[in-house]
């Protein structure tokens, strides 16, 4: 049976591993910004790395920090090891930042209302982090750039429509419009201010623009986005227009458009989609790149090169998607909204390649063009970031480039903001760790859990996804032979020839004949059972088996983490304590298939330093049982991603309902440095566990379906055991 998630792939993204050069960008290091707080200030406060600038020599990079009111300086001397240089109080709210020089000028938001729009350009010694000029506005800024020669800074003045008052559309008053200010040795000419006026020029509310991002080119031409309006504007160094024209609409095919289902599924289309264009760079002096991140009506989720005449030259559709949804960062939740959304952008020249690096705000990753040819922009890489990338700043002198992502979960006990380092050298590409590129077909996935090998071909896993894909359970095959592990093929999970609903699969283990068992966590608050399911080859559940009276008695939400099978029995690790275990205590408990009688033994985890500790995988090789035990936390709050082994002896159940031996265990690896080896944060979830026909153990993170995630999956070999 095939999969309806399986459509027809694009050329350009599945070709992508032919485009690659020997030289490739990896990410060497990451920042969390609350490192940039002063001693005694309270870090929980929420923080954002949104627009990012670098000095001209490329050691010290600074961040706009809109919660915060700041912007905040890093030390990049060494680039694998950035350091704190501390925050500046800009009073008011960084929206923008460009750096001639060493000195960055940075655009602040300082309106009362939507409808008393006022700002302030300010500069600021990179050295020292004084403030050293100041420059009234008259209005709400979003975008700066600034020119080749240094002497001048645009700034786009969005004085940005209340989404609240009445359908939230554009053609809310104070109108928009462009700032030019000059510059002299880095220092503002505030009398040189000029004020220019762009209404009556786009077809959607042409009475109130709203630029939103700026670009200047070699020639001192002025590119701006009108991102409401759906337009673009080209503007001399005086300030005078010289050409502007729609950004049009694309049609979209390949791509999901619903997110209610929970599934990924790329069979719909759009027709006539607004681009809505939000960052933008100049690629020559003749061409622009958009990002098409919409925002009001639109968003076409590609990106576009224009000629500064009007003339579209090349149009990505949903190829922009493609490598995306294949590295498993597709954000299934934004489906009937604009999806991976391109949002930010940033060109620079590396050696002879001149590259531009696109920010998909949703799916939280960066994908690399060679744009050395303007009109033929050729994808190279796809690269993960922190969650929600808004800014990127190149800098080329040294190979880098850097990112600034601007989520902050503190609220939600997450990971924080963080800027982010990437490194061009030559060296094979880090990430992604598992993809579906190379199938003839697109396959999307996320939401890995448990983990199985096959008996009897090497690097042959076989993983499942859970609940988040509510309307896709799925078996996926994947070759962990390539570098990286290649998912070759989904099987889906069904129940009388239907897609099977209600489950949670956490577990997977074979059954000896061809098929698999499945176990199912369940959440009695949302109706999915708690149960073991044997799939055949097919991908038909075949048998259902509930838990019995004695476990469901003193239930609770956490269940099975995992499963093998031994013999005719099989074995799952409850995730967290239940009612009737003592604390730090998980059941891993056991049903033999030909008695269908239940036991269980007892383990004991670590006492939790912060949140909570508990299992989430188990494996059965040789003499040993192998199971993951970690903490819930993400980041520099990790502490324990660890394998322990328990000696086969150990594992004699007694009935259940009575005393439970504790079996024995030993500590095989811990993973936390396997993790920070990827330099980004810490993920928290360990989920998967395999050991492949050879005796080699594979590891996986569940990326949480991209949902309040970086959509990371980080899937590696740690040798045989």
């Amino acid at each position: 049976m095939k999969s309806n998630l399986l459509v027809a792939a694009s050329a350009l993204a599945l070709t992508a591993g032919a485009a690659h050069a020997d030289m490739t960008f990896n990410r060497i290091a990451s920042f969390e910004t609350i490192g940039n707080m002063a001693a005694g200030e309270d870090t929980n406060r929420a923080t954002s790395a949104e627009i990012i600038g670098a000095s001209e020599d490329g050691m010290t990079v600074i961040y706009t920090d809109s919660p915060l009111g700041v912007v905040g300086l890093i030390d990049l001397t060494d680039p694998k090891n950035p350091k704190a240089k501390g925050n500046v109080d800009v009073g008011g709210e960084p929206t923008s930042v460009t750096v001639i020089g060493n000195t960055a000028f940075v655009a602040v938001n300082t309106s009362p209302t939507y409808t008393a729009p006022s700002g302030k350009l300010l500069s600021i010694d990179l050295k020292d982090g004084s403030i050293t000029g100041m420059c009234d506005l008259g209005g709400q800024p979003d975008s700066t750039a600034h020119s080749h020669a240094g002497d001048l800074v645009s700034v786009a003045i969005e004085n940005e429509r209340d989404e609240d008052l009445g359908d939230g559309r554009v053609g809310q008053l104070p109108a928009g419009f462009m700032v030019n200010v000059g510059v002299k040795d880095e220092a503002l000419l505030c009398d040189s201010l000029q004020k220019i006026d762009i209404t009556g020029l786009a077809e959607i509310s042409p009475e109130d623009p709203e630029p939103e991002f700026v670009d200047i080119n070699s020639l001192g031409e002025i590119a701006v986005t009108l991102q409401e309006n759906n337009h673009i504007v080209i503007l001399n160094a005086a300030g005078d227009v010289i050409n502007h024209f729609s950004a049009g609409a694309v049609d979209l095919t390949r791509i999901d458009t619903v997110d209610e289902r929970a599934a990924l599924i790329f069979d719909q289309s759009q027709m006539g989609r607004l681009r809505e264009p939000d960052g933008m760079q100049w690629l020559d002096d003749h061409h622009i790149m958009i990002a098409n991140e919409g925002d009001m009506d639109g968003g076409s989720r590609s990106i576009t090169v224009f000629h500064k005449d009007g003339t579209e030259v090349f149009e990505s559709g949903s190829d922009f998607e493609t490598a995306i949804i294949q590295a498993g960062h597709y954000p299934d939740k934004r489906s009937d909204a604009k999806g991976a959304e391109p949002e930010g952008m940033e060109v620079g020249t590396f050696g002879d390649t001149t590259y531009a690096f696109i920010l998909a705000e949703r799916a939280s990753t960066v994908s690399v063009y060679d744009v050395t040819d303007a009109t033929k922009p050729v994808f190279t890489q796809l690269l993960p970031s922190g969650i929600a990338p808004e800014g990127v700043i190149a800098i080329p002198s040294r190979n880098l480039f850097v990112t600034a992502n601007e989520a902050d979960l503190i609220e939600d006990g997450g990971v924080r903001s963080h800027v982010m380092v990437y490194e061009l050298s030559d060296a094979a590409a880090q990430y992604p760790t598992l993809t579906s590129e190379g199938t003839d077909t697109l396959i999307g996935w996320g939401a890995i859990s448990g983990m199985v090998g096959d008996a009897d071909v090497a690097g042959k896993i076989y993983a499942v996804n859970d609940s988040f894909y509510g309307y896709q359970p799925t078996i996926f095959t994947i070759d962990a032979t390539q570098t990286p592990a290649r998912i070759t093929d989904a099987l889906p999970v069904t129940r009388a020839g239907h897609v099977a609903q209600k489950l949670d699969m956490e577990g997977i283990t074979l059954d000896g004949k061809g098929g698999f068992w499945v176990a199912s966590e369940g959440r009695t608050d949302r109706v999915i059972p708690h149960a073991l399911y044997n799939v055949n080859a097919d991908g038909e559940i075949e048998a259902e088996i509930g838990l019995p009276a004695e476990l469901m008695s003193v239930e609770t939400r956490y269940g099975f983490e995992g499963i093998t099978k031994v013999g005719d029995t099989l074995w799952m690790p409850m995730q967290r304590e239940w009612e009737d275990d003592p604390k730090n205590t998980v059941k891993l408990v056991s049903y033999n298939i030909e008695t269908q009688e239940w036991g269980a033994v007892r383990y004991q985890k670590a006492e939790p330093a912060t949140g909570w500790v508990g299992l989430s995988e188990i494996v059965a090789a040789d003499d040993y049982f192998y199971v993951i035990e970690r903490d819930n936390q993400i980041g520099a709050n990790a502490v324990i991603k660890k394998i322990f082994r328990i000696p086969a002896a150990d594992m004699v159940p007694a009935p259940l309902g009575g005393d439970l031996p504790t079996v024995s265990k030993e500590e095989v690896r811990d993973l936390i440095p396997d993790l920070k080896s990827y330099n980004g944060y810490v993920v928290d979830k360990i989920e998967g566990l395999a050991i492949d026909a050879e005796g080699e153990m594979f590891v996986s993170t569940d990326n949480d379906g991209v949902d309040d995630s970086s959509g990371e999956t980080f899937f590696w070999s740690i040798g045989k055991m």
